[in-house]
């Protein structure tokens, strides 16, 4: 789902240029707006819409995730991003998730963690969950489940 820029939302503070990953997101030198240069290049990261303090950057949305004639709206927040779908029909969905604040640096890379023990491997559980995650257990689901293999 590219981005897209509300021009008349925008009133040119580069944080979106600033932070965009694939280096899409640029001034307009003649409107002094941003504008998404090659949306088909889009990392779909949405670090640009998180960025912008103006809310002027939309999302287009894929003809399977949301129907032609929609609108995904998302509305930043001190702590989250909102996202509103507004389906053609008139429908609304909303879904709500906080905005991570870590600081840069501040998480310890993977390559500095010890090797997963041999049974680790025999584990459904990803690296180091539920250490990494800073939770006593992951929530399970009550079986018997057959064997997939």
């Amino acid at each position: 789902m590219p981005t897209y820029v509300l021009p008349e939302k925008c009133l040119g503070c580069t944080q979106c240029v600033n932070i965009c990953p694939s280096n899409i997101m640029h001034i307009d030198p003649v409107q002094g707006r941003a504008v998404n240069v090659e949306p088909g290049m889009c990392w779909e990261c949405f670090a640009c819409v998180k960025a912008c303090p103006e809310g002027a950057i939309e999302v287009r949305g894929y003809a399977d995730f949301a129907p032609l004639g929609h609108r995904v709206v998302p509305n930043r927040m001190a702590d989250r991003i909102q996202w509103r779908i507004e389906l053609r029909g008139g429908a609304v969905k909303e879904f709500e998730y906080p905005i991570r604040r870590t600081k840069w640096d501040s998480i310890e890379s993977p390559a500095n963690a010890p090797p997963p023990a041999p049974e680790s491997f025999d584990s459904p559980l990803l690296s180091f969950e539920p250490d990494y995650l800073a939770v006593d257990a992951l929530p399970t689901l009550n079986g018997p489940w057959p064997n997939p293999l």
